[in-house]
């Protein structure tokens, strides 16, 4: 849409709210123009507020359908009907590329830098390159006992491993666990459908070397995560 009609669709939004607000509680609910018209407005404006910059482009405001159908239920303020929930997670599970030489676990050193690393897919970046992108994973996880500050979005990380009887990551035991934490990492919307968690893997964030890393910082029993 043109700038022009993106200015009349406000201005025709504004008069409507300020018509309701003059008439009263009843006449301003009569005075909004009907959901698809103020979804259609509401999308316009957003698509007006923001532009490319850098590599940061527009486009990551066109979503698929799977956040899609979370974002409509979250406005709803009702979860996704079960079975569409499942319907959801499996799609996304045939996204995961698991190990491309069936190793699944990197260098844990290399994992705690990642998961300390904000950086990569902002404006200021120079490249989209995923090597060049940190995991960000304190920004939602505790991860070691020694860290001070990190988010509670998601739940503590701390002893992943070993809470789960993982002594040895490369044994046939362990292999479910293991297959589970690459899955997560790479599209946590294959275990839950509508998760927060970034999907690392599948949206491009990180690489398959990167992805190693972050697991072994989760499993390895060396790895700070475990201790």
């Amino acid at each position: 849409m043109k700038k022009t009609a993106i200015k009349i669709s406000v201005v025709a939004l504004v008069a409507w709210a300020v018509a309701g607000c003059a008439g009263g509680g009843a006449s301003r609910t009569a005075s909004l123009p009907p959901a698809p018209e103020l979804d259609r407005i509401t999308a316009d404006l957003v698509k007006a507020s923001f532009r490319d910059q850098g590599i940061a482009k527009v486009d990551r405001l066109q979503q698929d359908e799977t956040n899609q159908e979370c974002s409509a239920a979250h406005v709803a303020g009702k979860p996704l009907d079960e079975k569409r929930a499942k319907a959801i997670e499996a799609a996304n599970l045939k996204t995961v590329k698991w190990p491309s030489d069936g190793k699944f676990l990197g260098d844990w050193k290399a994992g705690e830098k990642l998961a300390q690393s904000g950086r990569g897919m902002t404006w200021t970046d120079k490249t989209t390159n995923a090597a060049d992108n940190g995991g960000n994973c304190y920004n939602c996880h505790q991860i070691t006992k020694e860290e001070i500050s990190y988010g509670t979005i998601g739940p503590s990380l701390y002893n992943y491993g070993k809470m789960r009887g993982v002594s040895d990551p490369n044994s046939p035991a362990a292999k479910p666990i293991v297959e589970y934490t690459w899955g997560k990492i790479w599209n946590a919307k294959a275990y839950n459908a509508c998760s927060n968690m970034p999907r690392a893997g599948h949206a491009g964030i990180l690489n398959e070397q990167q992805i190693k890393n972050i697991v072994a910082l989760l499993l390895d029993p060396q790895s700070p995560v475990n201790k």
